[in-house]
C-alpha cells in the first residue's frame, strides 16, 4: 500500500521553489534561466512575481484575459525535475519549456524557432521514474497550439525531434579542456543530423517524460542560437521574444481549446471540434 501524497511543508508552500496551492496557474511556461522570466511577461498584459528562490523565479499574470504563470526551472534535468513536481503540487497541469537549442539540421537558420514533437532521453534523470524503453513525446494539443501560434506570428518555424543531454559539453560535443574527447564523441553530431534529429537541449526529455506519467500536459519551443553543421551562430535576444510571444500566444489557444472541450463534454481536442 503506498502513501498518498502530500506537500511536504505546512501550508503546502514548496521546498524549492517557495510558492503554494493558488499561486499558480494551470498553465506555466517554464524557460531555463532565471533572467528569461520577465522577458516572458513582457509578452503579457501584465504581470507580478511570486516567488524568487534559487534557480527558480516564478511570475504570475494575464494575457487576453487568461491567467498564466512563468517558472524557471534551472539546466538539466534535475532541476526541471524539482520544477514540474512543485509546480503540480500547486495546480499546474500544462507546461510548455521556452529555451534556446543549437539546430542540427543545415536548413535551420539563427534564429529560426523549433518546436519539438518529442525527445531523445539521452538524460539520467527520468530514468529514476520509468525504464529508457518509455518514449518522451510532446503532448499533441500543446504541439498543435504551438504550431498554431507560430503560424498566427508569421514565425520560421521547424518541426521535430530534440535530444536532451545531461552535459552541455561532452553531451553536445563542444570544445573541453585540454581538448579531451573521446572516440564515442566522433560521430554523435553526424548520427543526429542522419537521423532527422532537429536540435540539441538539456530538458525536454524530462517535461515530457513527467507530464506523460503524472497525466499532465507538455510542450516545447527553442530559439535557435547557433547551427551545429552549418556553424552559423546569431545574438538570440530578439528570437527569445519571439520565442515567447509564441508560447504565450499558444496558452490563450489552448485554454480557447480547454473551454470548447469543456462546453463538448470532450476529454480531448481535434480539429472539427473547433467547428461545433
Amino acid at each position: 500500500m503506498t502513501e498518498k501524497h502530500t506537500p511536504i511543508h505546512p501550508g503546502g508552500v514548496q521546498m524549492h521553489l517557495k510558492i503554494k496551492p493558488g499561486e499558480v496557474s494551470r498553465y506555466v511556461l517554464t524557460p531555463g534561466d532565471p533572467g528569461r522570466v520577465p522577458v516572458i511577461g513582457e509578452a503579457w498584459d501584465s504581470f507580478s512575481e511570486v516567488a524568487h528562490h534559487r534557480e527558480y523565479r516564478t511570475i504570475r499574470g494575464k494575457i487576453d484575459g487568461v491567467d498564466i504563470s512563468a517558472c524557471s526551472h534551472g539546466v538539466g534535468g534535475p532541476s526541471t525535475d524539482i520544477a514540474v513536481v512543485e509546480l503540480s503540487n500547486c495546480g499546474a497541469d500544462t507546461f510548455i519549456r521556452v529555451g534556446s537549442c543549437a539546430a542540427l539540421q543545415p536548413e535551420m537558420a539563427p534564429g529560426d524557432l523549433i518546436i519539438s514533437t518529442g525527445a531523445l532521453r539521452l538524460t539520467g534523470t527520468v530514468d529514476a521514474y520509468v525504464d529508457k524503453a518509455y518514449p518522451a513525446v510532446a503532448d499533441h494539443e500543446v504541439l498543435m497550439a504551438l504550431i498554431q501560434a507560430a503560424e498566427e506570428l508569421g514565425e520560421t518555424y521547424h518541426v521535430g525531434l530534440a535530444a536532451s543531454v545531461d552535459s552541455f559539453y561532452a553531451g553536445e560535443v563542444n570544445p573541453m579542456p585540454g581538448d579531451f574527447r573521446q572516440s564515442k564523441m566522433d560521430t554523435v553530431l553526424e548520427d543526429l543530423t542522419q537521423a532527422r534529429v532537429a536540435n540539441f537541449e538539456m530538458e525536454a526529455a524530462t517535461i515530457f517524460t513527467l507530464c506523460q506519467l503524472f497525466g499532465f500536459r507538455g510542450g516545447m519551443i527553442c530559439s535557435v542560437g547557433a547551427n551545429r553543421v552549418t556553424r552559423e551562430r546569431a545574438d538570440s535576444a530578439d528570437s527569445i521574444k519571439r520565442c515567447c510571444a509564441v508560447a504565450s500566444r499558444a496558452v490563450v489557444i489552448l485554454a480557447g481549446w480547454d473551454a470548447q472541450k469543456q462546453r463538448s463534454g470532450k476529454r480531448h481536442f481535434y480539429p472539427a471540434l473547433a467547428s461545433a
